[in-house]
């Protein structure tokens, strides 16, 4: 079969051959389908369709291994049935379908069809209501302002996504986070054995200030060899509105203090991501069991902090 020929044939093929049960995101498909203009693109392919054929050319476009739309190049196997490039790789060039081996025949007539759609962002039911065409529309929605955002904690892998009033009550529920009012801080870290303790994400703070909401944390890790204690802020929310803020952090002990100010990172940056720019207060080990008295075999450090809103 010639690549992408016989654009009548393979429309009806690929139809024909789609999966009768695929468990994918009803809302997500729902969204994509609102509005799209989709009756021209398929008249172009097979002629003149109903409406339920604009059903069938959105599920033109969805790969029958991942569900997710198609981008060009498209495969497709010698019956017709078509996949990603991402996931011909993930079934070994087998088609998912029919068995054949897929080789590198693309869908030509299935790509032209996607040149034409134009579609609603898939986040469409959180706010954005934009209209991109078929190619732009991955690229946005890459970088929406209206994607949910990642759970910030980071004392354990968390996958759960959402806004932010749902991510603050899972912080709150699940993760058993500290909340607290107010845009001025003291916290008190305490550690009995601190050389034992490497890599370890102590504590995280979520404080509530200018009616938004500011994830502090404070940990030990190494920056090469050096055991280090590291404290910054993350602002729950996008990066432009996080360099409205500023913020200040200082420890200090045995008439010594040392202090950092510096703009809250959003949690669209990732807690290691934060980390390792060593975005923050960082403090060596020696230096914070000094701050702390004593015979420095334990860790007693105190870290106040402001967060305050720029003119």
């Amino acid at each position: 079969m010639a690549p992408g020929g016989g654009g009548g044939g393979i429309c009806k093929e690929v139809i024909e051959s789609r999966l009768a049960s695929v468990d994918f995101d009803m809302a997500t498909s729902s969204a994509e389908l609102r509005g799209s203009p989709l009756r021209k693109a398929a008249t172009g392919l097979c002629g003149k369709l109903g409406s339920s054929s604009m059903n069938d050319v959105h599920e033109l476009l969805e790969c029958p291994v991942c569900v997710n739309l198609m981008y060009p190049p498209i495969y497709q196997c010698p019956n017709g049935h078509t996949v990603c490039s991402n996931c011909k790789t993930r079934v070994h060039n087998c088609c998912p379908t029919c068995r054949n081996e897929l080789g590198n025949i693309r869908c030509l007539a299935l790509e032209k069809v996607a040149e034409s759609l134009e579609l609603p962002c898939k986040y469409q039911i959180l706010g954005c209501h934009d209209i991109f065409p078929y190619y732009s529309k991955l690229k946005h929605e890459k970088n929406c302002r209206y994607r949910p955002y990642s759970c910030p904690y980071a004392g354990a892998e968390c996958s759960v996504t959402g806004d932010i009033p749902f991510l603050v009550t899972h912080l709150k529920n699940d993760h058993k986070v500290d909340m607290h009012d107010g845009c001025t801080f003291n916290h008190r870290y305490v550690k009995s054995n601190p050389h034992e303790v490497e890599n370890a994400t102590w504590m995280l703070t979520v404080f509530n200030c200018f009616g938004r909401q500011f994830c502090l944390h404070f940990e030990a890790f190494h920056i090469g060899m050096a055991p280090v204690y590291m404290a910054f802020l993350r602002f729950m929310g996008d990066e432009d509105e996080a360099r409205q803020f500023s913020y200040s952090l200082e420890v200090g002990g045995s008439g010594r203090k040392f202090m950092w100010q510096g703009v809250p990172r959003s949690i669209r940056d990732s807690h290691r991501k934060v980390r390792d720019s060593q975005d923050g207060l960082i403090i060596q080990r020696n230096l914070a069991l000094f701050f702390s008295g004593g015979d420095r075999q334990e860790l007693k450090l105190k870290v106040a902090g402001r967060i305050w809103k720029e003119q």
